[in-house]
């Protein structure tokens, strides 16, 4: 019998990181028609540090619009405030974080880390339990991997292992080519909101171009031909 071809990876899916908020009022009412053009699968939002009760009001006025829109809310860090504010989740920095935030957020919730920088790090995470992996954010110095390590990282991950894999794209040429790269979403940020255009036409053009990188490399995989696959599959993290 002749092996099949494994199936086809699912087209990479957005992930909207918010500029930072401190009054939300006008994220609230920008936020609907900028979902509303492009597939987002998820927002993180970045709060401007302040007291546990002002961060509090402030999740629970951007819940509500992400999440009718279909998106899932996570916050960046303060697992604390998730369940109170009611967001889906929380995205935490290192493997010690994502220890201590764990069992207060799964199974209901969302547990998602980065700041992994060796593969042995991403690793521990997927075997801790986190519901992805995020590769290529800006350290505490601003500093992060070249887009070719990035990609590179994406690709060992997308191979071998199962929980979802999201590259840190800081352009739209680094989103198509995560996108390529075995990226299961693609987290955007920066750029989006400082489009001249604003920043619905840039999620839109953004969601297009991971959707295209991913249908170019999905054929130039199939045109490979059958491909002899590794009895023990995919590792589960």
């Amino acid at each position: 019998m002749s092996s099949k071809p494994p199936p086809p990876r699912p087209a990479p899916r957005l992930y909207l990181a918010t500029p930072v908020v401190d009054d939300p009022a006008s994220l609230v009412a920008e936020l609907p028609g900028v979902l509303a053009a492009a597939d987002v699968a998820a927002v993180l939002l970045r709060l401007k540090e302040t007291d546990q009760r002002t961060m509090i009001s402030r999740i629970k006025a951007l819940a509500p619009p992400v999440q009718k829109a279909g998106a899932a809310l996570l916050v960046d860090g303060h697992a604390e405030l998730v369940a109170r504010g009611g967001a889906d989740g929380a995205h935490l920095t290192g493997l010690a974080a994502l220890e201590e935030a764990a069992p207060s957020l799964k199974p209901d919730r969302i547990a998602g880390v980065g700041g992994l920088t060796t593969r042995h790090d991403s690793m521990s995470a997927g075997e801790m339990g986190a519901d992805y992996v995020l590769f290529g954010e800006p350290d505490a110095r601003g500093q992060r991997p070249s887009s070719q390590a990035i990609a590179e990282r994406l690709d060992w991950w997308a191979e071998l292992f199962e929980p979802p894999c999201i590259g840190f794209a800081a352009s739209l040429e680094e989103a198509s080519d995560f996108a390529a790269s075995g990226a299961d979403f693609v987290l955007v940020g920066e750029f989006i909101w400082t489009d001249p255009r604003g920043p619905k036409a840039a999620l839109i053009e953004a969601d297009a171009a991971i959707k295209k990188a991913h249908a170019t490399a999905s054929e130039e995989l199939a045109s490979q031909g059958p491909v002899s696959e590794d009895p023990a599959g995919r590792e589960h993290g």
